[in-house]
Formats: structure tokens, C-alpha cells, sequence
């Protein structure tokens, strides 16, 4: 039994969809049977439940010997790492009680600093976490950006005429497809053969920065002019809460930019065949050039 967290998510989707594939029995979790009954068709087990319930995350566990686990966003929490720190202490605790004896844990590039790091500090938590149980081998992957953060700035593109965030534009940094997180972590869950706890980080298929992202999508979109705004932190802190982050997210966010910038939020690892995955950001330019053209 592998129960899947997060399952309606960009990773957690694929990764069911993957284990069903192969004949694997497979519980998903989510809060409404509406948005699990695409995997329910294709043979998962719904569980009905908040990740925040100790009770009912042990019950979703139970019987199972591998786990997929995941804080999922939520940018409207009042005190973002409060709510990441309840729902991990509530998985970790499910973890113990129902004897899960393996963990793919989805963490991020960061998370072994414990400041300066915007959300990541909840994930910073959720690993040490973890890493104080016994007898449970746990492996903590590590993506940076996720190329599909690029969706948010559809709005933007579409109203202004540009594409911007408060990242310097020549910064390069790893970009990674939500669809190679899920296929490693697919891998992982299906050969089991990790022991102990460890780290893998995933550096997508290369450095890009927003400068080169934004020409790329740019021709994507049929908007080769199309340029690249740096945002103060100020701005960028004040567009988010019009969009309905609470002050504590957006703050959080300005804090993980500026470690990007200066530096701090990078990678520990060499770019190698292992940390490297194979989606190109031309590839996912013309997922985004459907997304874009769909999206009023």
C-alpha cells in the first residue's frame, strides 16, 4: 500500500497516476471527493481528510509501508510556518504511530538553512522532524523554482505587457518541471531502495535566468518583445497581498527572493547526472503558451 499526500497536486497527481499504472494499490488523500474521483476512476482508494488531523492521518497510514509526503501551499495562513509546522508535526506523528517504514519526503533546494529563507523554513522544520525517527528510511528531495510558478504571472502578461518578480534578471537558477519531481519520486517509491536518511536534490535541466525565461516564453506566446521587469520588494510585496496572500506569506516570499539574490537560497550539490532532469524550459513553454491562451 503506497498512500499518496498532496494528491491533487502538481507532483502527487502524477505520482498515482504512475503507481496505478503499475498495478499498485494506492490510498490519495485529499478534502473532496470531487477532486480525487479522476485517480478514483483509475483505481485509487480516497481518503477524505485534513492533513492537520493526527487521528485521521494515522487511519489514512495505516497498513501502508510507504508514504509520499508534502506541506501544500496555502497563502492565505495567517502564520505561515505555524501552519506548515502543524501539518508536519501531524504527518510525522501518523508516520510514527501507523509504523510507516519508508518516506519520500518533498522538501526544497534551502531547506538545510533554518533562516533567511522565506517558506522554506517550514520545510526546514518538516526534515529535521522526520530525521528523529527511528527506523523509518526517509529520502528529502530538494527541486528549486518550479517552472510552473511562471503561471502566476499569466495575469500580469496579459495586463501589463510584461513579465516581472523581484528575482534580478540575470541571476541563474535551477528550474524544475513538476512532472520530473513526480518521476523521481515515482522511482524512488517504486524501487525502495533507499536506506536511512538522505537528500537528493533536483537542479532541472539547467540554470535559466528570468531574463532567458521571459524571452523564451516570450516567443512562446507570440510576444518576442515581450521584457522583464525587476519588482522592488516592495511592490512585489504589495501585488501579492491585492492578490489575496496574508502579510505573513507575502513577507515570507520577499524574505526567500532576497536569499535568492543575495545568494543565500542556492543549491549545495554540482550540477551532475544524478541532480539533473530532463525537462527543458522550451519544453514547458509551450505547456505554458496553452495555459496562457486558455486562462481569461
Amino acid at each position: 500500500m503506497y498512500v499518496i499526500t498532496g494528491a491533487t497536486g502538481n507532483t502527487g497527481k502524477v505520482i498515482a497516476e504512475t503507481l496505478l499504472a503499475k498495478g499498485k494499490k494506492v490510498k490519495v488523500v485529499g478534502r473532496t471527493m470531487e477532486r480525487l474521483k479522476p485517480l478514483v476512476i483509475q483505481g485509487a482508494e480516497p481518503f477524505l481528510g485534513s492533513l492537520d488531523d493526527v487521528s485521521l492521518m494515522t487511519d489514512a497510514f495505516t497498513g501502508a509501508k510507504t508514504v509520499y509526503t508534502m506541506i501544500p501551499p496555502n497563502y492565505m495562513a495567517e502564520n505561515l510556518r505555524a501552519y506548515q509546522n502543524k501539518v508536519g508535526e501531524t504527518l510525522v506523528e501518523a508516520v510514527a504511530r501507523a509504523g510507516v517504514q519508508y518516506v519520500v519526503n518533498l522538501s526544497s533546494v534551502g531547506a538545510h538553512l533554518s533562516d533567511g529563507i522565506g517558506p522554506i523554513k517550514g520545510l526546514h522544520d518538516m526534515e529535521q522532524r522526520l530525521n528523529t525517527l527511528s527506523g523509518v528510511h526517509i529520502v528529502h528531495l530538494r527541486p528549486f523554482f518550479f517552472m510552473e510558478n511562471m503561471f502566476f504571472n499569466i495575469s500580469l502578461i496579459k495586463t501589463a505587457g510584461v513579465n516581472g518578480s523581484p528575482l534580478k534578471p540575470d541571476i541563474a537558477i535551477p528550474m524544475v518541471a513538476t512532472r520530473d519531481i513526480a518521476s523521481v519520486a515515482s522511482s524512488l517509491l517504486l524501487r525502495l531502495d533507499f536506506l536511512g536518511k538522505s537528500v537528493k536534490e533536483l537542479l532541472g535541466e539547467r540554470d535559466i535566468s528570468m531574463g532567458e525565461a521571459t524571452r523564451i516564453l516570450g516567443q512562446a506566446i507570440e510576444k518576442e518583445e515581450l521584457p522583464y521587469v525587476q519588482f522592488s520588494y516592495e511592490a512585489a510585496q504589495k501585488a501579492m497581498l491585492e492578490m489575496g496572500f496574508s502579510k505573513s506569506v507575502a513577507e515570507a516570499f520577499i524574505e526567500m527572493y532576497h536569499g535568492m539574490n543575495e545568494g543565500v537560497v542556492k543549491p549545495t550539490e554540482k550540477r551532475s547526472t544524478e541532480n539533473t532532469t530532463p525537462t527543458r524550459f522550451e519544453e514547458f513553454s509551450l505547456q505554458f503558451k496553452s495555459v496562457y491562451k486558455n486562462q481569461a
